[in-house]
């Protein structure tokens, strides 16, 4: 084969690669690449992950692309998601202070567009969307339900090849119905077929909640169709006490 062909080749695979990265990137989870296509001219992926942890997070949607996700252009992306954490603040109750620990439920989905922009070093993506969110506090028996709220999201990410054998990817997503920020780095290794490294999470929404995370991950690994996305690490929240193992998987595959 002549070696302009093969350099192209090797273009469109790691395009490929890296346009189903953005897929899982965009979920506001901790993200991932995943296995190409048998055709690679797949315009649908479908992912799901859960963040498991003293608070936890599960999320599934789809990204449609309108030529194929391996291409420069417009992209559409849906998800919804169900979390659950506990929150601690000081109270006085039958006149004596004291801690008291209450249960936050949260619904969120998103519809968002966005564009993508590929190099040959990786991928640029930008969105811009719709979001909605519903949230409820268990207190003991009671269930409070709080009115839903609609607003904007934002959303930036990267997906970089800084060599043959590195990884950098970075995101950052703004939202208004929960006033809320979320923004990860990672890096990597390539060992075998997997990258191998750390990774590092910040959250923080309107109600002071914070949480920091540091950990280890597992990237652009397949069983079967399903390109997967493991890591584990320690997580910290502001709700107070002394940090959390907290444990994440992703999965995706292309319809």
């Amino acid at each position: 084969m002549p070696r302009p062909a093969q350099r192209r080749r090797a273009v469109l695979l790691r395009r490929r690669r890296l346009a189903r990265a953005l897929a899982l990137m965009a979920t506001g989870t901790p993200m991932a690449t995943g296995a190409p296509a048998a055709e690679g001219e797949a315009s649908t992926l479908l992912f799901g992950s859960l963040d498991a942890a003293a608070s936890t997070f599960a999320t599934a949607g789809a990204k449609i692309a309108l030529d194929r996700l391996d291409r420069p252009g417009f992209v559409a992306l849906a998800s919804a998601g169900i979390g659950r954490r506990v929150e601690r603040s000081s109270c006085t109750c039958d006149t004596r202070a004291g801690v008291a620990s209450l249960a936050r439920h949260t619904f969120l989905g998103s519809a968002l567009v966005g564009y993508q922009w590929f190099a040959d070093w990786g991928v640029v993506a930008a969105y811009a969307g719709v979001e909605g969110s519903r949230e409820a506090i268990l207190d003991g028996n009671t269930l409070y339900v709080f009115p839903g709220r609609t607003g904007l999201r934002l959303h930036g990410e990267v997906w970089a090849r800084p060599s043959t054998d590195t990884l950098l990817a970075a995101t950052a997503i703004l939202g208004s119905a929960r006033g809320d920020a979320w923004t990860r780095i990672a890096l990597g290794y390539r060992l075998w077929d997997t990258y191998l490294g750390p990774e590092v999470g910040l959250y923080a929404d309107r109600t002071g909640y914070r949480k920091w995370s540091i950990g280890l991950h597992g990237t652009d690994f397949a069983i079967g169709r399903f390109g997967l996305r493991a890591s584990a690490g320690f997580q910290f929240e502001s709700s107070g006490g002394a940090g959390s193992p907290y444990v994440a998987v992703s999965a995706w595959t292309d319809l």
